[in-house]
């Protein structure tokens, strides 16, 4: 029992840590809830309620039809499930677990583990919401026909690794400053209900409320997803390049910043706290 573990080859060192990642995302699914299904309900109801209240917002402007020709409800969903994938895996990644957290002192653990396991634990919740919504949509109400699926969810992969990279970047800089950046996360998660531009169809901006959304790459990720749902929609103001080079280099960032907080953080540091 005080024999430290060690893998006798790279396969065996593979599948302990691919158990470690699994075991872990079960946990981080199970956490929130005592039952896991019911969990994935709420997952499925925080999707509904967001997709009815945008509806109703929409009504009370007088917005009832999509500005892009096809279904309304698609044209609303495209935005709620890029957005709901990108925001909560930045919440997920960036409370995944500092340096100093306990789980750290058991000998397998370590923080790619942990951030890996927080992440596909989001990813999970959300395809199963979005599946379940679509799904209902499409049987209890009406049919939807959706061009190009599979682009659709490269798009939602897109926009869930996007939120991850940002994520590791406040992981990374939560050990130093633990309340204030907790506010920033949850800051950048709220301007992008605005600045996402899912309530808006980027071919319709003029230039001048563009750029004030082109920094984001969420909104050209939800612009190109309607380019994928919608037969009759080309995007011209958004790039598909332009959020993945950006994303590349979030990730490039948030791993050096999380290698040197790694190196350099102390459990002492929230002994004065």
């Amino acid at each position: 029992m005080f024999t430290q573990r060690r893998s006798r080859n790279l396969l065996e060192a593979a599948f302990t840590t691919l158990s470690l990642i699994y075991h872990v995302t079960v946990n981080n699914l199970r956490k929130g809830q005592r039952n896991a299904v019911v969990g994935l309900i709420m997952t499925v109801t925080q999707a509904i309620v967001m997709i009815t209240g945008f509806y109703l917002i929409f009504a009370m402007m007088g917005v009832r039809h999509a500005p892009i020709r096809g279904d309304y409800i698609v044209y609303i969903m495209s935005g709620i499930f890029m957005f709901m994938a990108h925001s909560q895996a930045i919440g997920a990644v960036a409370s995944a677990g500092s340096p100093n957290n306990q789980m750290m002192k058991h000998g397998p653990m370590n923080t790619a583990v942990m951030i890996t396991a927080a992440a596909l634990a989001s990813l999970y919740k959300q395809t199963f919401s979005s599946i379940v919504v679509l799904t209902g949509y499409h049987y209890l109400i009406q049919p939807i026909q959706i061009d190009n699926p599979l682009g659709c969810y490269a798009m939602l992969l897109l926009s869930w690794f996007a939120g991850c990279c940002i994520g590791l970047i406040f992981l990374s800089l939560r050990p130093w400053w633990p309340q204030g950046i907790q506010v920033l996360t949850q800051f950048y998660q709220r301007i992008n209900m605005v600045f996402s531009g899912k309530m808006f169809v980027a071919n319709l901006m003029p230039s001048a409320l563009l750029h004030m959304f082109s920094w984001n790459p969420l909104f050209h990720v939800i612009d190109q997803t309607r380019g994928f749902a919608f037969i009759n929609y080309s995007p011209r103001n958004s790039s598909l390049d332009y959020p993945l080079y950006a994303t590349l280099t979030l990730l490039m960032i948030g791993l050096m910043a999380e290698f040197v907080t790694r190196r350099t953080v102390s459990i002492s540091w929230s002994a004065g706290r």
